[in-house]
């Protein structure tokens, strides 16, 4: 059901290029924009994942201006926007707020820019977000991807936007957008 949808922007653990565990950096633009295309499909919350301090002051910032300071008042669409975003330090805490919020665990699917074993379609996904009854939180990665200690907790992958592109390298917002737009559309 679309009351309990989430999603989630991971930003640690992530893969480096290297194949080892990072913490990438947030974007403001990631920030705002994927917030925008929440709202816009009427998810519950955003969850942004960073595990770093700096960062994390950083994103505290930029919520503080638009949700409580000159921003609120000049931009008030963003400040609601801006409203649905959730700042944890790692995946657990996220895993834990929604058990909290909704009391039961969530259907966990990730987003990958390649097929897995476990890739349902956006047909199949689309069915489980209009018609589950539990809470359902689909996951971003940043950087190379997600490890395994994230995906291993997923109950599906969802399938890429673009499997047989010969350039499949989307930034994330646009990633959010197409996939929410695939799997709710005109359904809000």
């Amino acid at each position: 059901m679309l009351s309990k949808l989430y999603i989630a922007l991971i930003h640690y653990p992530i893969l480096g290029r290297d194949g080892k565990i990072i913490s990438t950096a947030v974007t403001n633009l990631d920030i705002h924009d994927i917030a925008r295309t929440s709202r816009t499909y009427k998810i519950k919350r955003y969850y942004l994942v960073n595990n770093l301090p700096a960062q994390q002051d950083i994103v505290k910032k930029v919520l503080e201006y638009w949700r409580e300071g000159f921003g609120k008042e000049y931009n008030p669409n963003r400040s609601e926007a801006l409203s649905l975003v959730e700042l944890k330090a790692y995946f657990e805490d996220v895993l834990e707020d929604i058990e909290r919020l909704e009391g039961q665990k969530p259907i966990i699917m990730f987003t990958s820019a390649k097929m897995r074993e476990n890739t349902i379609s956006f047909e199949e996904g689309r069915k489980m977000v209009l018609e589950s009854e539990k809470p359902i939180l689909i996951l971003f990665g940043t950087g190379w991807g997600m490890p395994d200690e994230i995906l291993s907790k997923c109950n599906y992958a969802l399938e890429p936007v673009r499997a047989k592109s010969d350039f499949n390298h989307l930034s994330v917002r646009a990633a959010v957008a197409i996939i929410l737009d695939r799997l709710i559309g005109e359904n809000v």
